[in-house]
């Protein structure tokens, strides 16, 4: 099997669909779903609004964590704000991500950059973080099943993608 290299080497901002320099509360029409958690460190103004809140290090920190995302991401569909809402279940689900990363890999990098970009040793990680991330894949799911996002959802992809 060839070794497999971190996708971000070959990564061409151009085109991304999310851009940095945009208002997403603003110009909402530009904003795309994508796949997974694509555009959650970049879409302001909801990058500031949600990414101070999003911390997994450990169960108590998690539980707050994801508890105050939810409860954003429930405020943003009572404005009827589908960017909002999709960016606060995105950050839901990179908490699980992240956390699960940082449960299989010490340093929380899949990759020795030193090293041509050699997968590093799994099973290197924080038993706590596992727990962590659980907490934060039962708010992502939770989030995906509102019916009023799940529509809301459906909706944005037809009309903006």
């Amino acid at each position: 099997m060839k070794d497999q290299k971190p996708s971000y080497l070959n990564f061409d901002s151009d085109k991304y669909f999310w851009k940095p320099d945009i208002d997403y509360r603003k110009h909402p029409e530009k904003y795309k779903v994508g796949k997974g958690e694509q555009g959650v460190l970049i879409c302001e103004p909801y990058k500031s609004e949600i990414g101070k809140y999003w911390r997994f290090k450990n169960v108590n920190i998690a539980k707050e964590s994801s508890v105050k995302i939810f409860e954003l991401f429930k405020e943003y569909l009572a404005n009827d704000d589908f960017v909002g809402a999709d960016m606060a279940r995105k950050y839901l689900q990179m908490g699980f991500t992240r956390a699960r990363r940082y449960f299989n890999y010490k340093s929380g990098k899949k990759y020795d950059s030193q090293n041509d970009h050699k997968p590093l040793q799994r099973g290197t990680g924080d038993p706590e973080k596992e727990k962590s991330a659980a907490i934060f894949f039962s708010k992502w799911k939770e989030a995906e099943a509102d019916e009023q996002y799940a529509q809301m959802k459906k909706d944005w992809k037809k009309n903006f993608g």
